[in-house]
Parts: C-alpha cells; sequence; structure tokens
C-alpha cells in the first residue's frame, strides 16, 4: 500500500500498489498523509468483501488509515518490533500505537517480550486482548532445507550479518569488536546504501568485509549455507528474529546478543554473547572455531527449535483468531 506503482513489478493475483506519496512520520504531514491514503483506500476496496482487517503495525499511517476507510469491521492488530522503537523516539507514533491498541478487537505478539514492552508503552490496554501466536517460517525451509555443500577444512569462521544496518540493529558494535578477532570473515548482506554508509567504519576498524548485496529470502537462504555462524547484534529488541530461526532451519548456527525476543525465540538453541565486549565476543568466536562438535551440535539444536515454528501453524491460529471475532 505505500509504494509507487511499477510497472515492471510482479504482484500477486488480487494485491494491487496505492500511488500515495507524503510517507512520513510526525506533524501536520503525517496527518495528510494518513488522510490521502485513507481516500486511497476508501477507493480501491470494497467494505462488502472484506471480513476481518489485519492491522500489519500499530504505529505508521496504514492502521489509521485502514480503520477509517473500514470503521465498522473487526481488527486484528500485529506487533512488529518496529511499531516499538520508532514509538518510543515518534511522539505521533505513540499516539498512533495507543490509539490502534486501544481500538483493535484484538492485539497478536509474537513473544511475551514485545507483550511486556507494548504494555510499558500504553499501559491503558486491555491486557485480555493480547494473544501469543508466534511468527512462522516456510514450512518447506523446515521439510526440504537448502543442502549445505561440504566445507574443506579451514581455520577461518564465516560470520554473516543479514538484516538492515540501522542503529538498533548493533552493527557498530559487532564492527568494533570483531576487528581484533584472528581467525575470521565477515560478509553482510544489507541495503547496498546503508553497507556504503558503513564503509568508513568499516576501513577505520581495518574489517574487510564482503558485501553480498540486498538479498532476497531465496537468495540469503543460499547464503545461509555458505557460512558457518549467523550474527545477531541487536541493541534493543527484536520481535521474534525470522531471520535467525530461517538460519537455524537452514543449518546455520546463530550468535546473538541476548535482548528481548530473540532470547525468548532461540534460547539454548544459540550461542548469546556481548557483541559491545570484544573479550567476550572474541572468546565466544574462538570456541566456536577450536572446539570440535560444537558448531554441529548447535546445528541440531537449531533444527529441533524452528522445528516449532512453520508458518502454517501462524496461518491457522490467525484464521481461527479471525473466525472469533467475525
Amino acid at each position: 500500500m505505500l509504494g509507487p506503482s511499477n510497472p515492471s513489478r510482479l504482484l500477486p493475483t488480487g494485491l494491487n500498489l496505492l500511488p500515495v506519496s507524503g510517507k512520513c512520520l510526525e506533524g501536520s504531514a503525517f496527518g495528510r498523509y494518513v488522510g490521502a491514503l485513507r481516500r486511497a483506500l476508501a477507493m480501491a476496496i470494497d467494505p462488502a468483501q472484506i471480513g476481518v482487517l489485519h492491522l500489519q503495525h500499530l504505529a505508521f499511517g496504514a492502521a489509521p488509515a485502514l480503520m477509517r476507510a473500514l470503521p465498522l469491521h473487526p481488527r486484528i492488530a500485529l506487533v512488529h518490533g518496529t511499531d516499538l522503537i520508532f514509538a518510543e523516539a515518534h511522539r505521533d507514533q505513540l499516539q498512533v500505537l495507543r490509539e490502534t491498541a486501544r481500538a483493535a478487537d484484538a492485539i497478536v505478539v509474537p513473544t511475551g517480550a514485545m507483550a511486556d514492552h507494548l504494555l510499558k508503552l500504553a499501559p491503558q490496554i486491555d491486557r485480555r486482548k493480547i494473544t501469543h501466536i508466534p511468527w512462522g517460517i516456510p514450512d518447506h525451509l523446515l521439510t526440504d532445507p537448502p543442502a549445505r555443500p561440504t566445507r574443506r577444512s579451514s581455520s577461518h569462521l564465516r560470520l554473516l550479518y543479514a538484516g538492515r544496518l540501522t542503529a538498533e540493529k548493533g552493527v557498530e558494535a559487532l564492527v568494533k569488536s570483531v576487528a581484533p578477532v584472528p581467525g575470521v570473515e565477515l560478509s553482510i548482506a544489507a541495503p547496498r546504501a546503508q553497507f556504503h554508509a558503513l564503509a568508513p567504519l568499516l576501513q577505520r576498524a581495518g574489517v574487510r568485509a564482503r558485501y553480498l548485496g540486498w538479498l532476497r529470502r531465496p537468495q540469503l537462504w543460499g547464503a545461509f549455507t555458505e557460512h558457518d555462524v549467523l550474527v545477531m547484534p541487536s541493541t534493543t529488541l527484536e520481535a521474534m528474529g525470522l531471520v535467525a530461526l530461517e538460519a537455524q532451519a537452514c543449518g546455520l548456527p546463530v550468535l546473538y546478543q541476548p535482548v528481548p525476543g530473540l532470547s525468548e525465540a532461540l534460547a539454548a538453541s544459540g550461542v548469546a554473547t556481548d557483541f559491545t565486549h570484544s573479550a567476550a565476543l572474541a572468546r565466544d568466536l574462538d570456541r566456536l572455531r577450536t572446539s570440535p562438535g560444537l558448531l554441529p551440535a548447535l546445528r541440531q539444536a537449531g533444527y529441533a527449535n524452528v522445528a516449532r515454528y512453520p508458518l502454517s501453524a501462524t496461518a491457522r491460529s490467525l484464521t481461527e483468531l479471525g473466525r472469533q471475532l467475525a
């Protein structure tokens, strides 16, 4: 709904993009953007064809626009980490989050940590509306994961970072802490502009990172099989850490900062470390690189952990919740 029309982009049948400009976060411009988006939605949607609204965020513009365009339909709001992060940083987004939570008939959180954080921002929420439904990963990753090629013996540990390079992702601490550690190679899959913005820090730290591009999901799954460890240095919270779970499904162990969300989703199936403490990170990387049998054991623990999160189970739970509200 938020992107410009692009004739070259292939969309699934029944989906369209609304050419609404002015996307922003706060001030009078944000109000104008929500109004424009509401009008576009009202023209594009037949209310008689809608059963239940799935509000994919508690914050941002689409939730208030959808509720104003379709004021009589039951609403399921799904909470993502970005909702909470932006609500903490922007007063207008905090107001949207609180209004959406109040108006929703049900609020879905993927982890208990997300519910706790949401209640700190909006303590007046009726807790009975909050439902725990974990996010899921594609079932075929669980039943038919990509094959991991046989690796020739190497003393180097191949690290992969995959995701956006925004401040809360903790990549600055990762770069600074990994710089003095011998025997590691770092690859980064991220938006190109964000990687270019990171380049001066990489140069100052003396870290030669291999840039993989901003990969689509099938490409990312292939990249998982070509590395030894996924690093997740997030500094604040993760809704659930789907990238980490997808990595586990592809046989890639996860080294992570134990922030809310990640700790709950991964627990002992990954290795918790402190990316802000160089000595702690060096110790854990050396253990992963030199301890016989540790990486294979973590792969097996990852397979067992991620088997709990098939996407089909998420879909069934959301469908049942919708039936209860309809």
